[in-house]
């Protein structure tokens, strides 16, 4: 039981949690089971897992949601309605809003039986999909809860930003939703600072107390450092060469056309990009001549930390102006695998902060092919520096990024206000 002697009832509603191997899936699942340990009961409502291929994997079809009860609460698994491409922005809007309205129905039922009350004290809620802050704020209402919403990217910023919305009246429309699902939230929780001024100038001033910065964290146990020679290298064909890797979403926030370009000018390496998006085919044409580039699928998140060892350096690249809408979650893992990191990413903001603080590796500017591309060659010419630099962040994230401690930070927004009534 935490300090606090409360138990509390939870209702979580979230795109991704495990199996789903998504990354906001890994932070909720350990969010999750950390507020299990504090003593408290959940009632998880999420996806069917299908991130992998983006379709529902086969052995979880056939139902349009499915229960299971666990030692702390229980798991609703949701049909996501998944499209064939991401880029089918209205075909997307609309499964959204269906799994959302889903999400809403079962979320009133989670926890009840013959002797529960439809009494609970929070809901926590995730973004995107932007549509579960208003799912949150129906739920919570009805059940008589607070509403905690958590925003692990802002939307529509980073669409309406990277091209990807257009249409000012539906860029409208979701400004609109931002706005009042913010405002509707008893509490907002961030990853950054940065995120925080974004959003800050989105609420009404007597709603900024609300808002709260709790960074995600990593699991330090279940990713640690490992010798770079893995079964992963040789199922790629590759030896001891040194490879240079992105592993996440191949989306079109990040600039991954300067990976290409590195490859282009960089033929003594070898470029991973481990993942899959929207981006994924425009990249593959691109790099079609190029030996050096290799297009992997997501691998179970069970070789996480064997597929993150693999690479030398991991790349982080987003495109400008999209720090203060993103904080690339990946980083945290990379830090905890013990390898550098080569960012080209806004200055001054949370992941160039973090390397800076942390010596776990190196900023450039963003968009700028030249020095992205310079950094990557100095640093494949250091294996010394290489080595220093990954050391470094294994000791920093083990040490600042506990998640035991954003756990507690999530137990307070639930438990003071329970409190003071």
């Amino acid at each position: 039981m935490s300090a606090s002697k409360i138990r509390l009832r939870l209702v979580v509603l979230c795109p991704h949690f495990e199996p789903d191997m998504a990354p906001t899936g890994a932070v909720m699942t350990r969010i999750v089971h950390e507020l299990a340990e504090l003593g408290h009961e959940l009632h998880v409502v999420t996806s069917l897992p299908w991130y992998r291929a983006h379709a529902i994997e086969d052995t979880w079809r056939g139902r349009l949601w499915r229960v299971e009860q666990t030692a702390w609460g229980s798991i609703t698994r949701v049909h996501p309605f998944p499209g064939k491409t991401k880029q089918n922005l209205l075909r997307r809007a609309i499964g959204f809003g269906l799994f959302s309205a889903i999400v809403g129905f079962c979320a009133l039922r989670a926890g009840r039986n013959k002797t529960r009350s439809k009494r609970i004290d929070g809901v926590l809620a995730m973004s995107p999909p932007l549509t579960l802050g208003l799912t949150g704020r129906f739920v919570a209402t009805l059940r008589r809860a607070l509403l905690v919403f958590n925003i692990q990217d802002v939307f529509p910023d980073a669409a309406v930003r990277t091209g990807a919305i257009t249409n000012k009246r539906i860029i409208a429309a979701a400004k609109l939703l931002e706005r009042v699902s913010y405002n509707k939230s008893d509490a907002v929780v961030v990853l950054s600072s940065d995120l925080l001024t974004n959003i800050s100038e989105k609420v009404a001033p007597s709603h900024r107390g609300a808002l709260h910065v709790i960074p995600n964290f990593v699991d330090t146990a279940a990713i640690t450092p490992q010798d770079r020679m893995t079964p992963y290298r040789c199922e790629l064909g590759l030896g001891d060469e040194v490879i240079v890797m992105y592993a996440g979403n191949v989306g079109f926030s990040q600039s991954l056309d300067m990976v290409i370009a590195a490859a282009a000018e960089l033929g003594q390496c070898h470029f991973v990009i481990n993942g899959d998006g929207a981006a994924r085919n425009t990249l593959r044409e691109s790099a079609r001549n190029l030996r050096n580039v290799h297009f992997v699928e997501y691998q179970p998140i069970e070789r996480l930390s064997e597929v993150l060892a693999s690479a030398d350096i991991h790349v982080v690249p987003l495109r400008a102006g999209l720090a203060s809408v993103s904080v690339p979650s990946k980083t945290y893992s990379i830090l905890a695998a013990g390898r550098p990191i080569i960012a080209a990413i806004d200055a001054d903001t949370e992941i160039p902060r973090m390397l800076s603080a942390s010596g776990a590796g190196v900023s450039v500017a963003p968009d700028d092919p030249r020095l992205f591309i310079g950094a990557i060659r100095a640093l494949a010419e250091r294996p010394d520096l290489r080595a220093e630099m990954g050391a470094n962040g294994r000791q920093w994230v083990a040490n600042q990024m506990s998640p035991e401690a954003v756990a507690l930070a999530y137990e307070a927004l639930f438990v003071k206000p329970r409190i003071s009534r």
